[in-house]
């Protein structure tokens, strides 16, 4: 049996025979690599591990084991492997048993004898096994199967994205806590210069005006708190659900505000030709592509006649005692063909649709391709040129603290206003503010580059 399914299974196929399509690729990357950036063969099985952060670990860890989409993405693998499987069951016999009673009463003007009453029993076997000579079924099986793997690589594609997410909201997480500190840091500095200036008014020493500005400045940096709290909060519910956990699950896991992970000196990215062979959605769309030019070959094979081999046997009789003796055995075997002649017109129209469906997922692989490259160059730059804003931002940090503490002390021997050393406050909060923001975009747009690049698939493999 073995043997002759091998035969069959090295027949000839109607429709086109795949092949993956042919794409000029970039050699290198369109954009300068920086920041650390170098075309090295990647290492992103597991690139979360570069933060060396014990509690991004485990939560991407305990992420990966129950997440709800994973889980959905998970089943859907199974329900592709199951029809598969049907597929390759379609290649067999098929054998079903049968057994039936019957007692009947024959109407007296048609009966040819004195028996109008009889019983009849009856049991056996019908066999069928359609003979794949143009290669339909072969074409079914092979549509299925680059099914079956394009749903391997869309949970592959939900893995990468939950990873990402994951690390994405963490990161913010202790972006949002960072950005907090500041904002109570200097809220407890402006209170000190509100005190003070309060004490000065009560002394003579300073205007009420003075007062005021003071006030207005620290009103509006304590306006910041619940915005970030928030921020904080929602980043918190984000994981939570991410980890199919319920809101306030994390609460005092996270509670306590941590830096946020230095990012590497070197993170090796490969070449733009490796997304192809990386990336989840291209090689999805990939088999996409395969499944709909099987399927061209399943509805052209209704074009042909089928040759369907039956049979069936068993045993009947009118008596029960005697079912299973020699006398009550029948058989019949024969070969049958079946051909759709009168269905032509729409046998053609659905194989003219079935290739419309394949040119629409060689546009759709090739966008995807495209796309991916356009996302890959994107995150490199963001990467690169937002680490060049972090270090220029902390450098402006460092100006605006020194021009605060000139400006307190040219107060206090009475050179300058006091709304000089408002203005440098309010200055010295927005830059620490928007370098805490450059922090936290430095490791997020880490984050989308290795998602770019399809990191943490390969180690499913």
């Amino acid at each position: 049996m073995k043997r002759w399914l091998l035969l069959l299974l090295a027949g000839c196929s109607v429709g086109p025979d795949y092949r993956p399509p042919k794409l000029a690729l970039p050699t290198d990357w369109a954009e300068p690599l920086g920041g650390g950036v170098t075309n090295s063969p990647a290492q992103i099985t597991a690139w979360w591990n570069v933060f060396a952060d014990p509690q991004l670990d485990s939560l991407i860890s305990r992420a990966v084991r129950t997440n709800h989409d994973l889980r959905i993405a998970v089943a859907r693998v199974k329900e592709a492997q199951a029809l598969r499987s049907g597929a390759l069951a379609d290649f067999l016999p098929t054998i079903s048993a049968t057994g039936q009673y019957k007692k009947q009463r024959l109407a007296e003007n048609t009966a040819t004898s004195s028996v109008l009453e009889y019983e009849t029993y009856q049991a056996g076997l019908d066999a069928s096994w359609e003979i794949d000579i143009f290669g339909g079924q072969r074409r079914t099986l092979e549509a299925a199967s680059a099914a079956f793997t394009a749903i391997q690589d869309a949970r592959q594609g939900v893995l990468v994205t939950l990873v990402a997410e994951v690390a994405r909201g963490y990161l913010e997480l202790r972006g949002y806590q960072r950005r907090l500190d500041i904002a109570r840091q200097n809220i407890a500095a402006q209170q000190e210069a509100f005190g003070i200036t309060e004490h000065r008014l009560k002394a003579g020493l300073a205007s009420e005006l003075d007062a005021a500005q003071a006030r207005a400045v620290l009103a509006a940096t304590q306006a910041q708190l619940p915005v970030l709290e928030t921020a904080v909060a929602r980043a918190q519910h984000r994981l939570e659900v991410l980890l199919a956990r319920p809101p306030g699950a994390l609460r005092e896991e996270l509670r306590k505000a941590a830096p946020l992970p230095a990012v590497p000196p070197a993170v090796p990215v490969g070449l733009p030709s490796e997304l192809l062979r990386r990336r989840p959605d291209i090689r999805q769309r990939e088999r996409a592509l395969a499944t709909a030019t099987a399927q061209i070959g399943m509805e052209t094979a209704e074009l042909w006649p089928k040759l369907i081999l039956i049979g069936a046997g068993g045993f009947s009789s009118l008596s029960g005692g005697d079912l299973f003796t020699p006398g009550s055995r029948f058989w019949s075997a024969g070969p049958k063909v079946t051909w759709r002649l009168l269905e032509f017109p729409q046998i053609r129209a659905k194989i003219r649709a079935q290739t419309a469906q394949q040119e629409q997922a060689l546009a759709e692989y090739e966008k995807t391709v495209l796309v991916a490259f356009e996302e890959a160059e994107n995150a490199l730059v963001a990467y690169h040129r937002e680490q060049e804003r972090y270090r220029t931002l902390g450098e402006a940090v460092a100006a605006n603290r020194r021009a605060a503490a000139l400006a307190r002390e040219l107060y206090d021997q009475g050179l300058i206003e006091f709304l000089n050393v408002l203005d440098a406050e309010r200055s010295l909060y927005q830059i620490e503010d928007q370098h805490a923001q450059s922090e936290q975009a430095v490791v997020t747009n880490l984050v989308a580059l290795f998602k770019t690049l399809g990191g943490g698939w390969e180690a499913t493999q």
